[in-house]
C-alpha cells in the first residue's frame, strides 16, 4: 500500500462539495496525512461595454479575496477541529484545473480528492 502523505481537496464551498471535503478528511484522518484545502478564485462577471471604475473592480476583488479566505478559513478549522493537519490556499484567478494541478505538483499531493460538481 502506497503512503500517502498529503491529501489536496479542491473546493468553490458549494454544497456539491461538501462529501469530497468529508471524504478527503476521512483519508486524512486514516494515513495521518496533511490535508491541503484549495479554493481557486474565479473571474469576476464582466458586462458588455459597461464601465467598472478602478477602484470599484478593485473592491469586487478585494470582497471576492475576503470571503473566500474566510470560507477557506473555516473549512480548515472543520478540518483541525476534527483532529486533521490541515492548511489552506487561496489560488488567485486562473484556469481551475491547471491551479490545482500546479499547487498538488508544487506541494507534492499524493491524492487529489474533488467532486463531480463543486
Amino acid at each position: 500500500m502506497a503512503v500517502i502523505r498529503r491529501i489536496l481537496h479542491p473546493t468553490d464551498f458549494s454544497p456539491a462539495s461538501r462529501p469530497a471535503f468529508r471524504k478527503a478528511l476521512e483519508l486524512a484522518k486514516t494515513h495521518r496525512a496533511q490535508l491541503l484545502v484549495a479554493h481557486v478564485l474565479s473571474m469576476l462577471p464582466v458586462i458588455p461595454d459597461a464601465y467598472v471604475p478602478p477602484n470599484v473592480w478593485d473592491e469586487l476583488q478585494r470582497g471576492q479575496r475576503i470571503t473566500g479566505q474566510r470560507q477557506l478559513g473555516r473549512l480548515v478549522a472543520k478540518a483541525r477541529a476534527a483532529g486533521a493537519r490541515a492548511s489552506g490556499f487561496l489560488l488567485d484567478i486562473g484556469v481551475t484545473h491547471e491551479r490545482i494541478v500546479r499547487l498538488a505538483r508544487a506541494r507534492r499531493v499524493d491524492v487529489i480528492v474533488m467532486g463531480t460538481h463543486g
